[in-house]
């Protein structure tokens, strides 16, 4: 997917309204996720971002920074986001609890 085109969201658009449910692609552009909710709004936010499994089954929640990811619009409007992580690395991480 070529992200060049896609309108980077403006902090007043980091809320948990606006980024539940956006897709997440990694470094090499591949899907990694979904985000599944967000803890805070803004720029000190952080991202629960389902990592596998299928349908959310399965699927292993890990927390991240707001900072590491690059929420964007594509040409239809949907919410997305790029990370430099890739899925082997983010499965990695420890699984966050609420």
């Amino acid at each position: 997917m070529g992200h060049s085109k896609h309108v980077r969201l403006g902090t007043d658009e980091l809320t948990p309204a606006v980024l539940e449910g956006a897709t997440v692609y990694g470094a090499d552009d591949d899907k990694v996720g979904s985000v599944d909710h967000v803890h805070g709004s803004g720029t000190s936010a952080n991202v629960v971002i389902d990592v596998g499994g299928f349908l959310g089954i399965g699927a292993k929640p890990v927390s991240v920074p707001i900072s590491d990811l690059d929420f964007m619009r594509d040409e239809d409007g949907d919410v997305h986001a790029v990370t430099s992580w890739t899925k082997d690395q983010m499965k990695e991480m420890p699984e966050h609890r609420d």
